[in-house]
């Protein structure tokens, strides 16, 4: 009896030569394939996509950075309980400078959207966040040239500021912007620093961005905001001990009694991971189902087409097996046969996949794994044996002179 790799090696072969002379019904048959493998690639690929990105954004706000708000950042539920909350005031970040344990540092930090001008240059919507010379010992402020205002610039409410790059690119792009003029919300300030680019949020750039005094901000743009603070954990402690101080001092700082709920939250960078995990077992759920449902027509197409390969090829199978092939040979001959359509169909598939990511990529965010087009293989090669093994066991079963005999 031959060794198993010489007969797969010929049931390749074989398998090849027939699917070559039958091109055209052998593509017809991989359609469910494709779109199968297209459905699964393209999941798996923009999900990828849009975890590499959502992680890369989360250095925005720090590992170890908790934000007292007025409200969380997902609301679940009846938004109503929090409409009447009010709003966190700078009393609640010197509150927590003072009693939390735990706690590298705090800042209280506004924000809002601006146009910033230069001459006849100006850029449009720029996010902007006020705080106190603190707000880089919070995390997430990288310099890329100059320097941070100080603590006596900030108290003074001193016209400076702190320019993204893209903000810096549009507005000096072939000169140094330190020391520079601006106008904000129709008052001119000094530019005393500019930021190194900071990563993508969701595909979006985070650079048209801008940072100034707190008192500057109440003076220029509004005088009652309302603020969040932004509290760094000291190293060694953890953010969990950290949020339960928070909660004490900030229920001490609002004057709540032990009977009533808390009238403010407190938000970390896990809520955001829970949210788009959610967001992605969802996905996976409903593109498993698609991905099953096509993969399933493909099955069937494969396996019809397989019956038929073996009925016209009865004779052929007669004559191989009175020249002494086993019925081994004859099985893998035809699942060999079974498992190449479906990796043509993946082949095609993770090429028009590769195209749609390509795609995405221009306006989103997606990446194509190696592990994402192992799988789309792997799929295919499962659902070639299960759609072949019927018809390939119907082939090797057969009896010599009785398929020698069939016209």
């Amino acid at each position: 009896m031959p060794a198993l790799p010489t007969e797969v090696a010929e049931g390749v072969r074989i398998a090849a030569s027939a699917l070559w002379e039958r091109k055209t019904r052998a593509l017809l048959t991989t359609l469910g394939i494709v779109i199968g493998i297209v459905s699964v690639t393209s999941m798996f690929t923009v999900i990828n996509g849009v975890e590499g990105a959502f992680n890369r954004s989360l250095s925005l706000f720090g590992d170890d950075a908790l934000f007292v708000d007025r409200t969380p950042w997902i609301i679940q539920g009846d938004w109503w309980q929090y409409r009447n909350r009010p709003p966190i005031d700078e009393d609640v970040a010197d509150v927590i400078r003072a009693r939390a344990e735990g706690v590298a540092a705090v800042a209280p930090v506004a924000g809002g959207v601006t146009d910033i001008q230069r001459g006849q240059d100006r850029v449009n919507g720029v996010f902007f966040e006020a705080s106190t010379a603190e707000f880089p010992d919070t995390g997430g402020v990288d310099l890329a040239a100059g320097r941070f205002y100080t603590d006596a610039e900030s108290r003074a409410g001193r016209a400076v500021v702190v320019l993204g790059a893209d903000v810096v690119e549009d507005l000096f792009p072939s000169e140094d912007p330190i020391g520079k003029e601006v106008r904000m919300g129709g008052r001119t300030f000094t530019v005393v620093g500019t930021l190194a680019p900071r990563p993508s949020f969701f595909g979006q750039s985070t650079d048209s961005y801008a940072i100034l005094p707190l008192p500057t901000y109440r003076r220029v743009f509004d005088r009652n905001p309302g603020l969040s603070v932004k509290v760094r954990a000291a190293d060694g402690v953890s953010v969990d001990e950290v949020q339960d101080a928070l909660v004490g001092v900030v229920r001490q700082a609002r004057g709540l009694d032990a009977l009533e709920d808390d009238d403010f939250s407190i938000n970390r960078q896990d809520v955001l991971r829970d949210f788009v995990q959610a967001i992605r077992i969802a996905t996976y759920g409903v593109g498993i189902f698609l991905t099953a449902l096509s993969l399933l027509v493909g099955m069937i197409g494969v396996t019809n087409i397989m019956f038929v390969s073996v009925k016209e090829r009865t004779r052929e199978i007669g004559v191989r097996k009175a020249l002494g092939a086993t019925r081994r040979s004859v099985l893998i001959q035809f699942l060999v046969e079974a498992v190449l359509v479906c990796l043509v169909g993946g082949v095609i598939g993770v090429a028009i996949a590769a195209l749609v990511a390509f795609g995405i990529n221009q306006v989103f965010t997606a990446q194509l794994s190696a592990g994402t087009v192992a799988l789309a293989f792997g799929l295919c090669v499962v659902v070639g044996l299960v759609a072949g093994v019927v018809p390939a066991w119907q082939a090797a079963r057969s009896r010599p002179i009785e398929a020698l005999r069939y016209e």
